[in-house]
């Protein structure tokens, strides 16, 4: 049975996901959101013998352990038999500086060794095409195969044997050997000594970078991890993050609530944004503010999506795949999202936000002026028109709109924070007229969205139901984190979405019902309101709760089982590891406390 039990390789190009025993069971090709050649993550298939993968199998297996090399994304799998023979499997993804950039070709390395006695292995690759309805046509070389689909070819080269890879045939590993594949590209030169250098340059790249990392004294494990994660999910060559890894991993079991999140979200953008500011990531925090600015370039006001792909091709056109049955058979599965033709006034907010850091971040070396400033006043004037206009809202509903009150604070934030810019930027009136903009759609916001007899602000205007996004209005520079009704708001929510130690987005049904997971995300908005409110020990223990419920390998998902812990939705989700990131350096001590 699929589990969520998964590493995650990449080199911010694609990446792959691998099973606790060293089996290869997603991978898109040539980049995050193509097609996705080793697709048995979605198969439903006990045997593990359907779909797409790429397995390095011990004989007898009877134990395994899997770890990170400690700051990389490099993947060590260890797998034990029953006559004590072992071996180990090292995987990633090539990722270093060379020539004065980086290299990052679409190529997996998976490098197999004996440890003891003499284990017996299988090694089978099976990619498949056009989601799992096409077989490959094979050919081979004397130390490569190639894997023919219609609109992709792939090549593994290997100093293993040949034959007995194409007829998967059992054979004693006597000594390391090397698997590469990637592009149909001839390599040049030993597998063998190719995959050390490659080796050893990616190991360094991810310790330098990580070494970059402003860290907090406590969770440093766990926010490095949930770093490199992070940057794994960024397409380099846009800067795009994608939500995640896969598509259609459902939120629950039994469900229809199976999405594809291989996209780039604007609304994301902000809390990206946020934690990469917070460890002093720069470098990547200033490629995505580079994306969000050709969003701004070549998007009018009117036509302004709520998300991208990683490639900015506008159409998305969601579509069913019939060849996969779905993970642990629950489909449908999911290519693209239908979301992006939604109306989603937050979209305004999202933008002007992110890229306000570029104004006042003495960092970063393409600092935003005059120019980018005048852009976003389109912005600003769109949001101020559509703040109280009914919407698909934050959790993107399919059947109806409402004004919802999350919508409209990102919009107020897109036109408080263009008086901000307006100052810096010395521009008197307009930071006048911008600052007298905010004041009425405050006004408006704090008439409609208050709920008195439920002291909270509510979910949607005149409205008597609640939602996680409350949590964010301290966050978002709406609410003080000492304003009676922000408190009243967080003690209401906390009354009525938390379940056990997470917490519910709403309460109430939508298009598909009533959910039964909790969001991520949402629990770390809670423990980070929370700790605003000065409920320091019950933040600290919720947030250590919840590290205990990623996986072994630090990682988690969109959603997890209130009762039962298990991970749900697509993997491994941004927002949750933004989520880990930003509690934890809110939450820990600072460096001069601990010592």
């Amino acid at each position: 049975m699929s589990t969520l039990d998964l590493g995650i390789i990449g080199n911010c190009n694609f990446s792959a996901l691998v099973e606790s025993g060293g089996r290869i069971v997603w991978c898109c090709q040539p980049q995050f959101d193509g097609d996705p050649v080793f697709n048995a993550l979605l198969t439903n298939d006990p045997s593990g013998e359907r779909g797409g993968f790429f397995d390095l199998a011990l004989d007898g297996e009877v134990d395994r352990d899997q770890r990170y090399i400690e700051n990389t994304a490099v993947l060590v799998t260890t797998l034990t038999a029953a006559d004590g023979s072992c071996l180990r499997i090292t995987d990633f993804a090539p990722r270093m500086r060379q020539r004065s950039r980086i290299f990052r070709p679409s190529t997996l390395v998976r490098h197999v060794q004996p440890l003891s006695g003499t284990p017996r292995i299988t090694v089978k690759v099976r990619p498949t095409f056009e989601y799992g309805a096409e077989a490959p046509r094979i050919t081979r070389g004397s130390n490569h195969i190639r894997y023919v689909g219609p609109n992709l070819v792939l090549r593994l080269t290997t100093d293993a044997t040949v034959s007995y890879v194409m007829e998967e045939t059992p054979f004693q590993l006597r000594r390391p050997l090397t698997f590469l594949l990637g592009e149909d590209e001839t390599v040049s030169g030993s597998v063998s000594e190719i995959s050390r250098s490659w080796y050893d340059a990616t190991v360094n790249y991810w310790r330098d970078w990580a070494r970059s990392l402003s860290v907090p004294f406590e969770w440093q494990d766990a926010v490095i991890r949930a770093a490199i994660t992070l940057k794994l999910c960024t397409f380099e060559e846009t800067g795009a993050v994608i939500a995640a890894a896969t598509t259609s991993v459902p939120e629950a079991a039994n469900t229809v609530r199976c999405w594809d999140y291989r996209y780039c979200w604007l609304r994301d953008s902000y809390f990206v944004i946020h934690a990469l500011n917070r460890l002093s990531a720069t470098l990547t925090m200033e490629h995505y503010l580079e994306f969000i600015t050709n969003v701004v370039a070549t998007s009018t006001v009117e036509d302004l999506r709520p998300l991208y792909s990683i490639a900015l091709q506008r159409d998305l056109t969601e579509h069913t795949v019939e060849a996969l049955p779905g993970y642990r058979g629950n489909g449908p599965v999911r290519v693209g999202n239908e979301a992006y033709l939604q109306k989603q006034n937050d979209v305004y907010g999202s933008v002007v936000l992110s890229l306000t850091q570029s104004f006042f971040d003495r960092r970063l070396t393409q600092p935003g002026d005059i120019s980018l400033f005048r852009q976003l006043e389109a912005l600003g004037e769109k949001a101020a028109e559509a703040f109280d206009t009914p919407d698909a809202g934050i959790w993107e509903l399919r059947t109806r709109e409402s004004v919802h009150t999350f919508s409209a604070v990102m919009c107020w934030a897109a036109v408080d924070r263009l008086a901000r810019i307006a100052a810096h930027l010395g521009l008197a009136d307009e930071a006048r007229r911008w600052q007298h903009r905010a004041a009425e759609m405050r006004a408006v916001i704090e008439e409609r969205a208050w709920n008195p007899s439920l002291g909270a602000f509510t979910s949607t205007f005149e409205g008597d139901e609640l939602d996680a996004s409350q949590l964010l209005l301290h966050e978002l520079g709406f609410l003080r984190a000492d304003d009676p009704r922000f408190v009243s708001t967080v003690d209401a929510i906390g009354k009525r979405l938390r379940m056990g130690n997470h917490l519910l987005r709403y309460a109430a049904p939508d298009d598909f019902g009533m959910p039964e997971t909790a969001f991520t995300i949402c629990t770390f908005w809670y423990i980070e309101a929370l700790a605003s409110i000065g409920q320091l020990d019950e933040a600290r223990s919720l947030f250590e709760y919840i590290l205990e419920c990623r996986n072994p390998l630090g990682l988690l998902s969109e959603d997890i089982d209130p009762e039962t812990g298990e991970l749900w939705g697509n993997f491994p989700q941004t927002y949750s590891m933004v989520g880990l990131i930003t509690c934890a350096m809110r939450l820990s001590k600072n460096w001069e406390e601990a010592y």
